[in-house]
């Protein structure tokens, strides 16, 4: 004859769990949830950014409380249905309060604790803000013109490319600029990451054209391995897309950007080419976009139409680009060895 079934603590008679506990012997031996009174962190005194994980992030208080508790709580072997709630609760700058509750269920019974605990921050320095006040750096970026001295507002307009790029890169410890001002002819940065000169770099050329030049330096020895600056030179073309340019005494659009040197659309007939960046050293621009004007369309006929002339507002007549289809209402136009061309390309939206 079989014995009946007990509980191994107590002796009690079942229900038993699969341990053959009783109820109470098993919440007795059980600790079902686990999270320390303290929990201590650090942030970078100089940038505010928080130590996670080994790396250095930038995150809100209540993102922050729920990763902290994340690290540090443990639940038990077996637990199913585990739900954790947390409310954060701010005390000063460098302490925060974390209240927290844990249920789930074991072996079929339902279990619950509740906790406080504390969140306090330590003042520590990334090694971003580190390397910046010992003005670190691994790449220098020069930025020019072939043959002039950029504009303060081409200046803006390249540097401002580096901040959108820098808003859609990934977080990285060594994507900043120690140090940046005029040169003569131009602008020098000096970046903590090669990689970010480099990837600025081509889309400085998509944008606006141009060439890059890299040399490197060998400055000294780092576990066995050369440590080397990279020095990248940008030079933007002295043109713009829109700008129109004389090369071999024909006038061209600058149309779009290659990777040898600019497509050219030719102003009097179908006809485009890519040349190359030295093939446009001999050539010159006779107007830029910027002074290009959009206007109405008063009267046409099949070759040509009249228009108000922007700078005095007489009505003159132009001939009509060769792919000009009639369903236009302005034109864009360009003064050009004084008189005004109508230029192809034009959607009439501008």
């Amino acid at each position: 004859m079989e014995s009946a079934a007990f509980c191994i603590s107590c002796g009690s008679p079942p229900p038993l769990t699969s341990e053959r506990l009783c109820e109470g012997c098993l919440r007795a031996r059980t600790t079902f949830s686990e999270v320390p009174d303290r929990i201590q962190q650090h942030r970078c005194a100089k940038c505010g950014m928080h130590e996670v994980e080994k790396r250095w992030v930038r995150i809100d208080d209540e993102e922050l409380g729920e990763l902290r508790l994340r690290e540090n709580i443990a639940v038990t072997e077996g637990a199913t249905s585990v739900a954790i709630d947390m409310a954060y609760q701010p005390i000063d700058d460098r302490t925060a309060r974390l209240h927290v509750t844990v249920e789930g269920k074991l072996e079929g019974y339902e279990f619950g604790n509740q906790y406080e605990v504390l969140l306090q921050t330590s003042n520590a320095v990334c090694p971003t803000c580190t390397r910046k006040a010992g003005a670190y750096f691994e790449a220098t970026m020069q930025l020019r013109s072939a043959g002039r001295r950029l504009s303060e507002e081409e200046l803006k307009d390249l540097r401002a490319t580096l901040d959108e790029l820098l808003a859609e890169l990934e977080s990285d410890p060594m994507f900043f600029v120690t140090k940046e001002g005029p040169v003569t002819g131009g602008w020098d940065l000096q970046f903590g990451s090669k990689s970010l000169a480099r990837t600025w770099a081509r889309r400085l050329i998509r944008k606006f054209g141009g060439t890059t030049k890299e040399t490197s330096t060998l400055v000294g020895m780092r576990e066995g391995s050369e440590v080397t600056r990279l020095t990248l030179s940008y030079r933007k073309p002295a043109y713009s897309l829109g700008d129109i340019v004389r090369w071999k005494r024909e006038n061209w659009l600058i149309s779009a950007w290659q990777k040898d040197g600019p497509m050219l659309r030719r102003l009097d007939r179908n006809e485009r080419t890519g040349v190359t960046w030295r093939d446009m050293e001999k050539a010159s621009v006779v107007c830029r976009f910027d002074d290009q004007k959009v206007v109405d369309i008063l009267n046409r006929d099949s070759s040509g139409a009249e228009v108000m002339d922007p700078t005095d507002f007489r009505v003159v007549t132009v001939a009509l680009p060769y792919d000009d289809d009639g369903s236009n209402q302005n034109l864009r136009i360009a003064f050009i060895d004084d008189s005004w061309l109508a230029m192809p390309g034009h959607t009439g939206v501008d």
